[in-house]
């Protein structure tokens, strides 16, 4: 067996943003990274490997290959996905499904293939959620409704597999400074909100452009990996904490009235 004192790690969407930030900080404290992304791309430190996260062959092939060079997988992070904004009334069935296969049905499919490896070392399994999945943003409901499912996912499956020596850990990163922003889908029905579509979308990229570093997600991700007994949701940055905790005490109505205050 390969670099038996180093874990072997697989993270998706490793091209840039989040992903890249995981794969690098993983690298440099021993780790065995081996990045995959839809498109070719230079991780420089880490291997790449070029697959789209929804084509579940491909991934499997790359699951089979990374085992049978470094003789076992350590761990998984789920990481890949974008976003669309705008009136729900307005989004195309086809960005529907996409954002929802490429951000929870293939994630799903990912974990499926992943908890094989991992019960062989008792690994973990890091699926990328969001703030948003728990505090659902108005004019993003679809990323909303796919992060929540993220969560729930990620909780039912530890249920499953804990037994194992397998831990799943569902992470939530609040406004982050990446390139997601540009790569967001913003859809129609401007003239009909009157502009609170484009209102809400420039508050989401502000929040976003002065938000956390994908490196402080990448620590919370490098610690979790590690750690023996992980929680099974992580909330990163404390503001963020703050807010889901008191989400969890007050009354519905009365925080999706202050949602709708910012967002909408």
């Amino acid at each position: 067996m390969k670099h038996k004192t180093s874990k072997v790690v697989i993270v998706t969407g490793a091209s840039s943003g989040i992903g890249l930030a995981i794969a690098e900080r993983l690298v440099k404290k021993g780790c065995r990274v081996y990045g995959v992304a839809r498109r070719p791309f230079d991780g420089g430190s880490f291997r790449c490997l070029q697959a789209d996260v929804n084509d579940l062959p491909a991934v499997e092939a790359i699951f089979e290959r990374v085992r049978k060079e470094e003789g076992r997988i350590d761990a998984v992070v789920n990481n890949a996905g974008f976003g669309i904004a705008g009136a729900t009334e307005y989004a195309t069935a086809e960005n529907i499904q996409r954002i929802f296969d490429t951000n929870l049905t293939s994630l799903v499919k990912i974990s499926s293939v992943a908890v094989k490896y991992l019960k062989e070392s008792k690994g973990r399994l890091i699926n990328i959620g969001s703030v948003a999945g728990q505090l659902p943003i108005p004019f993003q409901s679809c990323y909303s409704a796919t992060k929540a499912g993220v969560a729930n996912f990620s909780r039912a499956l530890d249920g499953e597999v804990r037994r194992f020596g397998v831990r799943v850990i569902c992470v939530q990163p609040g406004d982050t400074k990446t390139g997601f922003t540009a790569a967001r889908v913003v859809e129609g029905g401007e003239a009909d909100y009157g502009g609170r579509i484009g209102k809400s979308v420039k508050r989401m990229e502000h929040d976003e452009q002065n938000g956390k570093s994908p490196d402080s997600v990448a620590k919370v991700v490098s610690r979790a990996i590690d750690r023996r007994r992980p929680p099974l949701v992580v909330t990163v940055g404390g503001q963020y904490k703050l807010f889901v905790g008191l989400a969890k005490l007050l009354p519905t109505r009365f925080v999706n009235f202050i949602l709708r205050k910012l967002y909408a």
